[in-house]
Protein backbone atom coordinates (compact mmCIF):
# COMPACT_ATOMS: atom_id res chain seq x y z
CA UNK A 1 0.00 0.00 0.00
CA UNK A 2 0.78 3.53 -0.77
CA UNK A 3 2.87 5.76 1.97
CA UNK A 4 -0.34 7.38 3.12
CA UNK A 5 -3.30 5.37 3.22
CA UNK A 6 -7.13 6.97 3.35
CA UNK A 7 -7.98 5.24 7.17
CA UNK A 8 -11.25 5.37 8.83
CA UNK A 9 -11.23 4.45 12.78
CA UNK A 10 -14.26 2.41 13.71
CA UNK A 11 -14.51 1.31 17.54
CA UNK A 12 -12.76 -2.07 16.69
CA UNK A 13 -12.01 -2.18 13.10
CA UNK A 14 -9.20 -0.35 11.18
CA UNK A 15 -10.48 0.46 7.71
CA UNK A 16 -7.56 1.99 5.49
CA UNK A 17 -7.72 2.43 1.40
CA UNK A 18 -4.55 2.71 -1.18
CA UNK A 19 -5.18 3.19 -4.33
CA UNK A 20 -6.73 -0.45 -5.53
CA UNK A 21 -6.65 -2.16 -2.10
CA UNK A 22 -8.69 -2.15 0.92
CA UNK A 23 -7.30 -3.08 4.37
CA UNK A 24 -9.66 -4.81 6.82
CA UNK A 25 -7.85 -5.27 10.21
CA UNK A 26 -9.85 -6.62 12.80
CA UNK A 27 -8.64 -4.09 16.09
CA UNK A 28 -9.06 -5.51 19.48
CA UNK A 29 -5.68 -6.62 20.33
CA UNK A 30 -6.30 -6.81 24.02
CA UNK A 31 -8.50 -9.63 23.43
CA UNK A 32 -6.55 -11.17 20.49
CA UNK A 33 -9.10 -9.55 18.35
CA UNK A 34 -12.46 -12.12 20.25
CA UNK A 35 -15.46 -11.28 18.48
CA UNK A 36 -17.53 -8.94 20.85
CA UNK A 37 -21.24 -7.52 19.52
CA UNK A 38 -18.96 -3.92 18.60
CA UNK A 39 -16.63 -5.99 16.31
CA UNK A 40 -19.42 -7.61 14.49
CA UNK A 41 -20.98 -4.72 13.70
CA UNK A 42 -18.08 -2.79 12.59
CA UNK A 43 -16.15 -5.30 10.74
CA UNK A 44 -19.91 -5.93 8.66
CA UNK A 45 -19.74 -1.97 8.45
CA UNK A 46 -16.42 -1.68 7.06
CA UNK A 47 -16.80 -4.76 4.72
CA UNK A 48 -20.15 -2.27 3.67
CA UNK A 49 -17.41 0.32 2.81
CA UNK A 50 -15.29 -1.85 0.78
CA UNK A 51 -17.92 -3.15 -1.65
CA UNK A 52 -19.38 -0.27 -1.97
CA UNK A 53 -16.34 1.89 -2.86
CA UNK A 54 -15.61 1.34 -6.75
CA UNK A 55 -12.17 2.25 -6.65
CA UNK A 56 -11.34 -0.97 -4.45
CA UNK A 57 -10.80 -3.94 -6.59
CA UNK A 58 -8.76 -6.31 -3.68
CA UNK A 59 -9.45 -6.32 0.15
CA UNK A 60 -7.09 -7.56 2.45
CA UNK A 61 -8.27 -8.91 5.86
CA UNK A 62 -6.04 -8.77 8.90
CA UNK A 63 -5.79 -8.84 12.86
CA UNK A 64 -4.21 -6.00 14.59
CA UNK A 65 -1.68 -7.52 17.90
CA UNK A 66 -0.46 -10.70 18.31
CA UNK A 67 -3.15 -12.33 16.71
CA UNK A 68 -5.92 -12.73 13.56
CA UNK A 69 -8.78 -13.48 16.16
CA UNK A 70 -9.23 -15.88 19.10
CA UNK A 71 -13.04 -16.30 17.81
CA UNK A 72 -15.93 -15.42 19.99
CA UNK A 73 -15.63 -13.36 23.44
CA UNK A 74 -16.79 -15.50 25.60
CA UNK A 75 -15.61 -13.14 28.79
CA UNK A 76 -19.87 -12.03 27.68
CA UNK A 77 -20.93 -16.04 28.76
CA UNK A 78 -22.40 -18.41 25.81
CA UNK A 79 -25.15 -16.69 24.84
CA UNK A 80 -27.28 -19.54 25.11
CA UNK A 81 -30.17 -20.08 23.07
CA UNK A 82 -29.37 -16.55 22.18
CA UNK A 83 -26.83 -18.29 20.00
CA UNK A 84 -28.93 -18.92 16.89
CA UNK A 85 -29.97 -15.20 16.65
CA UNK A 86 -26.32 -13.81 17.12
CA UNK A 87 -24.94 -16.46 14.44
CA UNK A 88 -27.91 -15.74 11.74
CA UNK A 89 -28.16 -12.04 12.58
CA UNK A 90 -24.59 -10.79 13.37
CA UNK A 91 -22.10 -12.99 12.31
CA UNK A 92 -23.76 -14.37 8.62
CA UNK A 93 -24.51 -10.86 7.14
CA UNK A 94 -20.34 -10.28 7.66
CA UNK A 95 -19.56 -13.65 6.56
CA UNK A 96 -21.97 -13.92 3.63
CA UNK A 97 -20.61 -10.12 2.40
CA UNK A 98 -16.96 -11.79 2.01
CA UNK A 99 -18.27 -14.96 0.30
CA UNK A 100 -20.71 -12.96 -1.94
CA UNK A 101 -18.78 -9.79 -2.31
CA UNK A 102 -17.80 -9.23 -6.37
CA UNK A 103 -14.23 -8.28 -5.06
CA UNK A 104 -11.31 -10.82 -4.07
CA UNK A 105 -10.55 -11.08 -0.38
CA UNK A 106 -6.80 -12.34 0.87
CA UNK A 107 -7.02 -12.99 4.18
CA UNK A 108 -3.37 -12.25 6.44
CA UNK A 109 -3.15 -14.73 9.16
CA UNK A 110 -0.89 -14.67 12.28
CA UNK A 111 -0.81 -15.84 15.49
CA UNK A 112 -3.98 -17.45 16.76
CA UNK A 113 -6.71 -18.25 14.13
CA UNK A 114 -9.25 -19.84 16.46
CA UNK A 115 -13.37 -20.89 16.35
CA UNK A 116 -14.81 -18.40 13.89
CA UNK A 117 -11.97 -16.48 13.81
CA UNK A 118 -10.67 -19.02 11.42
CA UNK A 119 -14.71 -19.12 9.70
CA UNK A 120 -13.71 -15.85 8.59
CA UNK A 121 -10.04 -16.61 7.29
CA UNK A 122 -11.49 -19.59 5.51
CA UNK A 123 -13.80 -17.04 4.03
CA UNK A 124 -11.77 -15.56 1.98
CA UNK A 125 -10.85 -16.44 -1.37
CA UNK A 126 -6.73 -16.35 -0.81
CA UNK A 127 -4.86 -16.58 2.35
CA UNK A 128 -1.57 -15.88 3.41
CA UNK A 129 -0.10 -17.28 6.54
CA UNK A 130 2.93 -16.98 8.79
CA UNK A 131 4.83 -20.33 9.64
CA UNK A 132 4.34 -20.20 13.55
CA UNK A 133 0.31 -19.39 12.85
CA UNK A 134 -2.43 -21.98 13.92
CA UNK A 135 -6.02 -22.45 12.84
CA UNK A 136 -7.67 -23.74 15.91
CA UNK A 137 -10.74 -25.50 16.10
CA UNK A 138 -11.09 -25.19 19.70
CA UNK A 139 -15.02 -25.66 20.24
CA UNK A 140 -14.62 -29.33 21.55
CA UNK A 141 -12.74 -27.62 24.34
CA UNK A 142 -16.27 -26.21 25.91
CA UNK A 143 -18.87 -28.79 24.41
CA UNK A 144 -19.56 -27.18 21.82
CA UNK A 145 -19.62 -27.26 17.93
CA UNK A 146 -17.67 -25.07 14.98
CA UNK A 147 -20.27 -22.78 13.62
CA UNK A 148 -19.75 -19.55 11.27
CA UNK A 149 -19.26 -21.95 8.12
CA UNK A 150 -16.16 -23.99 10.28
CA UNK A 151 -17.75 -27.36 9.04
CA UNK A 152 -18.48 -26.37 5.16
CA UNK A 153 -14.72 -25.12 4.58
CA UNK A 154 -12.85 -27.91 6.81
CA UNK A 155 -14.80 -30.55 5.18
CA UNK A 156 -13.86 -29.68 1.48
CA UNK A 157 -10.26 -28.81 2.54
CA UNK A 158 -9.77 -32.00 4.83
CA UNK A 159 -12.04 -34.44 3.45
CA UNK A 160 -15.12 -36.19 6.51
CA UNK A 161 -12.32 -37.96 8.52
CA UNK A 162 -9.82 -35.47 9.05
CA UNK A 163 -12.16 -32.78 9.28
CA UNK A 164 -14.25 -34.74 11.76
CA UNK A 165 -10.77 -35.16 13.85
CA UNK A 166 -9.68 -31.74 13.52
CA UNK A 167 -13.28 -30.98 14.87
CA UNK A 168 -13.05 -33.42 17.99
CA UNK A 169 -9.56 -33.29 19.08
CA UNK A 170 -9.01 -29.70 18.12
CA UNK A 171 -5.17 -30.22 17.63
CA UNK A 172 -3.49 -26.80 16.14
CA UNK A 173 -3.58 -26.98 12.62
CA UNK A 174 0.05 -25.71 11.60
CA UNK A 175 0.62 -23.26 8.84
CA UNK A 176 2.58 -26.34 6.55
CA UNK A 177 -0.90 -28.87 6.92
CA UNK A 178 -3.00 -25.71 6.25
CA UNK A 179 -0.65 -25.25 2.91
CA UNK A 180 -0.75 -29.03 2.47
CA UNK A 181 -4.37 -28.86 2.47
CA UNK A 182 -5.07 -26.04 0.25
CA UNK A 183 -6.48 -24.16 3.30
CA UNK A 184 -3.81 -21.52 2.49
CA UNK A 185 -1.69 -20.76 0.02
CA UNK A 186 1.54 -19.06 0.85
CA UNK A 187 3.14 -19.34 4.08
CA UNK A 188 5.77 -16.56 5.12
CA UNK A 189 7.71 -15.79 7.88
CA UNK A 190 6.78 -14.78 11.16
CA UNK A 191 5.60 -10.70 10.84
CA UNK A 192 5.04 -10.88 7.33
CA UNK A 193 1.68 -12.02 6.61
CA UNK A 194 -0.06 -8.36 6.51
CA UNK A 195 3.05 -7.21 4.13
CA UNK A 196 2.97 -10.08 1.53
CA UNK A 197 -0.80 -9.58 1.71
CA UNK A 198 -0.92 -6.55 0.60
CA UNK A 199 1.90 -6.77 -1.72
CA UNK A 200 -0.13 -9.51 -3.00
CA UNK A 201 -3.55 -8.00 -3.46
CA UNK A 202 -1.76 -4.92 -5.47
CA UNK A 203 -0.72 -7.18 -8.07
CA UNK A 204 -4.34 -8.98 -8.27
CA UNK A 205 -5.64 -5.11 -8.37
CA UNK A 206 -3.39 -4.76 -11.51
CA UNK A 207 -5.31 -7.46 -13.38
CA UNK A 208 -8.75 -7.12 -14.99
CA UNK A 209 -11.50 -6.69 -12.47
CA UNK A 210 -14.05 -8.85 -14.48
CA UNK A 211 -11.72 -11.46 -14.10
CA UNK A 212 -11.29 -10.75 -10.61
CA UNK A 213 -14.78 -10.81 -10.04
CA UNK A 214 -16.45 -14.06 -12.60
CA UNK A 215 -13.59 -16.32 -11.55
CA UNK A 216 -15.18 -15.53 -7.78
CA UNK A 217 -18.28 -16.13 -8.77
CA UNK A 218 -17.89 -19.37 -11.14
CA UNK A 219 -16.08 -20.52 -8.39
CA UNK A 220 -18.52 -19.93 -5.68
CA UNK A 221 -21.20 -21.11 -7.79
CA UNK A 222 -19.91 -24.24 -8.59
CA UNK A 223 -18.93 -25.94 -5.07
CA UNK A 224 -22.39 -26.38 -4.73
CA UNK A 225 -23.42 -26.93 -8.51
CA UNK A 226 -22.84 -29.34 -11.49
CA UNK A 227 -20.59 -29.38 -14.32
CA UNK A 228 -23.74 -28.42 -16.72
CA UNK A 229 -24.67 -25.52 -14.42
CA UNK A 230 -20.93 -24.52 -14.36
CA UNK A 231 -20.25 -24.97 -18.16
CA UNK A 232 -23.49 -22.24 -18.81
CA UNK A 233 -22.20 -19.42 -16.26
CA UNK A 234 -19.18 -19.51 -17.74
CA UNK A 235 -20.12 -19.16 -20.83
CA UNK A 236 -22.33 -16.34 -19.87
CA UNK A 237 -19.94 -14.45 -18.36
CA UNK A 238 -17.16 -15.17 -20.73
CA UNK A 239 -19.57 -13.26 -23.78
CA UNK A 240 -19.61 -10.00 -21.23
CA UNK A 241 -15.91 -10.64 -20.68
CA UNK A 242 -14.75 -10.80 -24.32
CA UNK A 243 -16.91 -7.49 -25.27
CA UNK A 244 -15.69 -5.50 -23.04
CA UNK A 245 -13.38 -2.51 -23.65
CA UNK A 246 -10.71 -4.13 -21.01
CA UNK A 247 -10.73 -7.39 -23.25
CA UNK A 248 -10.45 -5.46 -27.04
CA UNK A 249 -7.34 -2.98 -25.37
CA UNK A 250 -5.76 -6.25 -23.55
CA UNK A 251 -5.58 -8.10 -26.88
CA UNK A 252 -4.08 -4.99 -29.20
CA UNK A 253 -1.77 -4.33 -26.52
CA UNK A 254 -1.23 -8.38 -26.79
CA UNK A 255 0.07 -8.06 -29.98
CA UNK A 256 1.61 -4.89 -29.55
CA UNK A 257 3.67 -6.59 -26.89
CA UNK A 258 2.62 -4.14 -24.41
CA UNK A 259 1.26 -4.51 -20.47
CA UNK A 260 -2.64 -3.96 -20.93
CA UNK A 261 -4.25 -1.60 -18.59
CA UNK A 262 -6.93 -2.60 -17.02
CA UNK A 263 -9.79 -0.30 -16.07
CA UNK A 264 -13.49 -2.40 -15.34
CA UNK A 265 -14.88 -0.74 -18.73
Amino acid sequence: MSAEPQETELETVRYAVSGPVALIALNRPDSLNAFDAALRRDLLDALRRAEQDEAVRVVVLAGEGRAFSAGADLRAGVPGEDVTRVLNEEFKPSIDAIMRSAKPFVAAIHGACAGIGAAYALACDLAVMEEDAYIYQAFAAIGLVPDGGNHWHLVRALGYKRAYQAIVEAPRITAEECLRAGMVNKVVPAGQARAAALEWAARLAQGAPRTLRYAKQILRAAEGGDFETTFRLEAELQALCAGSEDTRNAVAAFFRKEKPVFTGA
